[in-house]
């Protein structure tokens, strides 16, 4: 499974690939990235940590939900 990080950039937020140079995905604001993150890993299986603006991780999801290893639902 492929970890993905939500983290803010220069110009707005960016999803990147872990180990990755460039980013996956961009976009002005964090909602707007965040809400658009279930069609991009349409038919993909990932962990995406989300992060706050000071970088902590604010929280993690895994796509599909199925695919999560835990079955609690946070």
């Amino acid at each position: 499974m492929d970890t993905y990080h939500v983290s803010p950039a220069n110009d707005g937020w960016e999803l990147k690939k872990a180990g990755a140079a460039r980013a996956s995905k961009h976009s002005a604001t964090k909602q707007e990235l965040v809400g658009s993150l279930a069609t991009f890993f349409e038919g993909k299986t990932a962990s995406v940590k989300i992060h706050k603006a000071d970088g902590t991780i604010e929280q993690e999801r895994t796509y599909p939900r199925s695919a999560d290893p835990r079955r609690t639902k946070g």
